[in-house]
């Protein structure tokens, strides 16, 4: 049984030295994921991030660890690290999930602020991939050397690392499969990417939503002509995609198309009145909004977690064919391209929810 205070005590004096300073060694590696990074595989980054957290698990010094690394031709690497069960260690076989790709830096960054330089305000470090998903093995790492510094016998534990999460997890199966003999056959998977409704409590997330992701482009003129001349004669393309994705989900409600609706399970409406009764209009709150901008669903909390958990919601992430404002003119353009990003229902199969699409 782990000491609760020796493992703060361990914790404390691992935290600004170890902890911290290799999260924010992690978050200035410039690393992306490849759906975003043509040069993925030629830039070295994703290898930059790998090295960093490998040298500071390696700082650790963990009894019985091995580590591998998967990478068929064509496939992005996975890297697995593997702990032996302790000597009065139980059969049980545990896995645990994260990974090292991150997402664009976007803009949107408060003053002082940067994706690739860590700082840290109050309690908290900001940087990309700080939290979505570098802290994944600094954290299970550090609790496996917990475990070992107290004495604590502990089973045998792996921990995967995939690196290309932000774009879809395509190849996430077969490398898995490949790699299948040294992770061994976990009884217990522990993802370590999802979200919680607070930092006092440890949460465990009952649900996961898939995602079905498509660009999509209406063209018309062979290109941009003056808004004076064919205005009410070309076509003007925006207004064609706002009509195609009104397919999509209703602009009002935001409720999306039928053929994306699914059964909820019996106990998913119980559990909502449950985390409603726990959260209360904090689960909204927490997200900032400017004045007079009401959330969705915010004067029914249980059908605001449904909607949050179990149903499809639709998102523009992007869009091309859009000049920025300060150097647009007065020009019917020839295309406009928006990319839809759909969340999908936990029991929403993906093909069958792209070919709705």
């Amino acid at each position: 049984m782990l000491n609760a205070k020796e493992t703060m005590a361990f914790i404390d004096a691992h935290w600004d030295s170890w902890y911290v300073a290799g999260l924010s060694d992690f978050i200035r590696v410039p690393n992306l994921t490849p759906m975003v990074d043509p040069e993925f595989t030629k830039n070295g980054l994703i290898e930059q991030a790998m090295v960093c957290v490998d040298e500071y698990i390696n700082k650790l010094n963990i009894k019985g660890m091995s580590k591998k690394i998967f990478q068929p031709e064509g496939m992005t690497p996975l890297i697995v690290y593997v702990v032996e069960k302790s000597e009065h260690g139980t059969d049980t076989q545990l896995m645990f999930y994260g990974h090292l790709d991150k997402q664009p830096w976007m803009e949107g960054w408060d003053e002082g602020l940067a994706p690739t330089e860590p700082v840290i305000r109050g309690d908290y470090l900001y940087g990309r991939g700080g939290a979505d998903d570098g802290y994944a093995p600094f954290s299970t790492m550090l609790a496996i050397k917990n475990a070992q510094n107290q004495g604590v016998a502990h089973p045998r534990c792996a921990l995967v690392l995939e690196t290309e999460e932000e774009s879809g997890s395509p190849n996430l199966i077969d490398l898995l499969n490949i790699a299948k003999s040294f992770i061994g056959e976990p009884d217990y998977l522990f993802c370590l990417d999802s979200g919680a409704l607070d930092y006092n409590t440890l949460w465990l997330a009952s649900s996961l939503r898939g995602c079905s992701t498509c660009d999509m482009t209406v063209s018309a003129g062979k290109s941009g002509y003056h808004s004076g001349e064919v205005g009410g004669i070309v076509p003007e393309t925006f207004r064609v995609v706002r009509e195609l994705l009104s397919r999509l989900d209703d602009p009002l409600t935001g409720k999306c198309m039928k053929e994306l609706e699914t059964e909820l399970p019996a106990y998913a409406r119980p559990e909502a009145e449950r985390m409603v009764a726990l959260s209360g209009s904090e689960m909204c709150k927490k997200y900032k909004m400017h004045d007079g901008v009401k959330y969705c669903s915010e004067d029914n909390l249980v059908e605001m977690y449904l909607n949050n958990t179990w149903r499809a919601n639709l998102a523009i992430t992007g869009a091309g064919g859009l000049p920025h404002f300060s150097k647009a003119g007065n020009v019917v353009r020839a295309s406009t391209s928006v990319r839809v990003s759909m969340r999908l229902p936990p029991n929403m199969d993906a093909a069958t929810a792209a070919k709705a699409i």
